[in-house]
């Protein structure tokens, strides 16, 4: 368990490109071996998938899942789906919804989801089912890309650095975890390109700052 610094690609924005939970660490194809392996050791994780997501390597953007369950992109392909299926053994469904940054758009835990506004409660129903929490519908700092504004475990929550009062109350209530305005990679706010978490650790862009670690490790109990 602990908090750790890695890249992606080059590029310190490695929740672009990846989603985790606490059993399952998913990859791009073509992932190097060695930097899977790292990734996975740090997460504490037993699965590793690699895919795509509608024929793109921005799995972070393309999908959210929790322990329960997992939402992709409309644009997800039926094999994506079937592997993502068999391998996870998690209820995989995609998104109904012309709104394809499911990832942007949705987070969740083990105990409740949080739904972008811009869906207007069309996708709540298919949120629960296939998460298995109660889902709530909310902005974070008046943006509607909430799944961008907040990353979620069972052991807490970082958030927009501007959110008010009024919305963090709402993802505690929900979430059922504490919450903490942070940033990462230096200052930047929008806190799901830059975060990788699961239950056990959490990895971060490199040009995150001492500050930022304290923070974050505050935020996740790591």
């Amino acid at each position: 368990m602990g908090i750790y610094k890695y890249d992606i690609y080059k590029s310190p924005n490695l929740g672009l490109f990846s989603r985790a939970n606490n059993t399952t660490l998913i990859l791009p194809f073509g992932f190097a071996e060695t930097k899977m392996t790292k990734l996975r050791n740090y997460l504490e994780v037993e699965n590793v998938i690699f895919t795509s997501i509608g024929g793109t390597r921005l799995l972070g953007a393309m999908a959210v899942m929790n322990n329960k369950g997992m939402l992709l992109s409309s644009f997800s392909s039926d094999e994506e789906i079937e592997v993502m299926r068999r391998l996870t053994r998690l209820n995989v469904e995609r998104l109904s919804s012309r709104f394809t940054a499911v990832g942007n758009l949705v987070l969740a835990n083990d105990q409740g989801a949080l739904v972008s506004p811009i869906f207007k409660g069309e996708v709540d129903r298919q949120v629960q089912d296939v998460l298995g929490v109660p889902a709530i519908s909310c902005t974070v700092a008046g943006y509607y890309q909430i799944g961008s504004m907040v990353v979620a475990t069972d052991t807490g929550a970082a958030v927009h650095p501007k959110a008010s009062e009024e919305e963090l109350a709402i993802i505690t209530k929900t979430l059922k975890v504490e919450t903490e305005p942070v940033t990462v990679n230096g200052g930047m706010p929008f806190l799901s390109s830059g975060l990788l978490a699961n239950s056990k650790s959490v990895i971060v862009g490199s040009l995150t700052s001492g500050p930022e670690l304290i923070m974050i490790s505050r935020a996740f109990k790591v």
